[in-house]
Parts: C-alpha cells; structure tokens; sequence
C-alpha cells in the first residue's frame, strides 16, 4: 500500500492497542513514524517499514494541505 500520509491523519491498524483502540492520528513523519493513541494518548515511534505493515487504512485525511 503505497498511500502518501500527512501529519494529522487518522489511520486504522491491523491490530488493536492494550488500550482495545485501534485508530491513531499521526504527528510526525521521516524515516520514523510517530503515532498517538485516540484514546489513551499513547505515543509511539515506528520505523518506516514497520508502520507500513501495521497500517489498515486511512480513516480521515488532514484538513491541512500542506
């Protein structure tokens, strides 16, 4: 899946977090992808390979066009 993502997305992963959610927005991007939990706050830093894989689909894209 070669979609383009953009800081403020909301993206829906494979598998749920401890927390039972599984959507987070995603507020840094580079080689590594930082994510925060919807629902517990949670922020976690992955490899670009890594989030890629984890990665269902994109629930709602950034307003911002930047």
């Amino acid at each position: 899946m070669s979609a383009e993502y953009r800081i403020g997305d909301v993206i829906q992963t494979r598998k749920p977090h401890p927390c039972g959610n599984d959507k987070w927005t995603v507020i840094r991007i580079g080689a590594d992808f930082k994510i925060k939990c919807l629902k517990c706050s949670r922020i976690v830093m992955l490899d670009r390979e890594t989030f890629l894989k984890r990665v269902k689909k994109i629930v709602q894209r950034a307003d911002n066009l930047s």
